[in-house]
């Protein structure tokens, strides 16, 4: 089974693993995280059940825990950030200060993230502009493996990477592009409307 969107995982070791479920305007979200950072985030599947279940296939060595109070504030601010709450200056909160551990990803993955945490909610880039920002314009589709790979969606926001036409292009979360378009929506990125859930 392919890990998709969320479901990417780390070649090595990073620390001892921990995981636990947190409720969002989309349903019930899972962090994972270690010594160094969140290393992974999981959106909503069907069930809880499933979302366990796919979180425990791409992180097998992860035990289930508390928040402790670092990534507690961290998913509070997922939680947010997926209602649509914005600052008073009218922003969403961009994420950009949590750390994340990227042991073990591939150095392209990890450029191709960096160019990603740094595109604002409520704006988006093509795959081929991203491409671009790392200086391999002939790039998009593997900037487009690399994002079907991410581990950490929404912290690495993927879903703020469109197709060059201006499609939605494609999202290997549960619900797909409906999902995708969705947290778009919470961002009140323009031409995106209300969120769509499911």
């Amino acid at each position: 089974m392919g890990r998709g969107v969320g479901g990417g995982g780390h070649t090595d070791d990073v620390t001892t693993l921990r995981f636990a479920l947190f409720d969002t305007a989309l349903g019930r979200c899972g962090l994972v995280w270690g010594d160094g950072g969140i290393v992974g985030f999981q959106l909503p599947e069907e069930t809880d059940d499933r979302t366990l279940e796919r979180l425990r296939e791409c992180f097998p060595d992860a035990a289930e825990h508390v928040l402790d109070s670092t990534v507690d504030a961290v998913a509070r601010r997922v939680t947010a950030l997926l209602a649509g709450t914005e600052d008073g200056a009218g922003s969403s909160d961009d994420l950009t200060d949590v750390d994340l551990d990227l042991t073990g990803l591939p150095d392209f993955d990890r450029r191709v993230y960096a160019v990603t945490r740094a595109i604002a909610p409520g704006h988006t880039r093509t795959y081929g502009e991203v491409a671009a920002a790392l200086g391999s314009p002939g790039a998009a589709q593997a900037v487009g493996q690399a994002l079907g790979r991410n581990p950490i969606p929404v912290i690495v926001p993927c879903h703020r990477v469109l197709a060059a036409d201006g499609a939605v292009g494609g999202f290997s979360a549960s619900g797909g592009t409906v999902t995708k378009r969705a947290l778009l929506a919470a961002e009140h990125t323009p031409g995106f409307g209300e969120p769509t859930l499911f």
